[in-house]
This record gives structure tokens, C-alpha cells and sequence, in this order.
């Protein structure tokens, strides 16, 4: 079992129109609930992305980092086919959080 002190995750979030937003954190649900405060001037603000639509949990900061560099060069489609895969119908993972 992974203890969750050393927990880190790689998440994506979207917006209703489904503009991505690829990140890592150590903390999903404080940086999810920073991500709906739509913080002016910044990236998810300006495109209204807040919807967990995906995520990976890791041990290690290393491979999450890893992971997280990994899913920013993918493509467009190649994001869409990984979040299709375990979530079809882009449903809000965060939502009972």
C-alpha cells in the first residue's frame, strides 16, 4: 500500500468544450479546488478548465514528473484516447471530493 504521505499525482482537467490542462501535484484535491477558483491571468482561468477528467497516482515525485512531461508532449488525440479510456464520458472525478 502506498502511504498516502508520499502520494503525487498526474491529473487533467477540461473545460466543458474540452480544452486540456495536464499537471502534477501532491495534493489532488487542494490543487483541484485552487483550479475552480480560476485565479486570473492564468492558464485554466482564461480557458474555464476545472473539470478532473483524469489522473494518476505515483509513489515517487520522480516518476510523477516523469509521467507529467510524458502526457504534456503527447498530442491532442493521443489525450483524448487516454481520458476515453478509463473515463468516456469526460465525467467530473472530482466531484465527490
Amino acid at each position: 500500500m502506498i502511504n498516502p504521505e508520499y502520494a503525487f499525482f498526474v491529473y487533467m482537467l477540461s473545460s466543458k468544450s474540452r480544452n486540456l490542462y495536464v499537471g502534477m501535484t501532491n495534493n489532488l484535491r487542494l490543487r483541484v479546488t485552487q483550479h475552480r477558483q480560476l485565479r486570473e491571468g492564468t492558464h485554466t482561468a482564461h480557458y474555464n478548465i476545472h473539470r478532473l477528467v483524469y489522473f494518476e497516482r505515483f509513489q515517487y515525485v520522480n516518476s510523477a514528473i516523469r509521467r507529467e512531461n510524458e502526457l504534456k508532449s503527447w498530442t491532442r488525440e493521443k489525450k483524448v484516447a487516454l481520458i476515453e479510456k478509463v473515463n468516456p464520458t469526460w465525467e467530473d472525478l472530482a466531484a465527490g471530493m
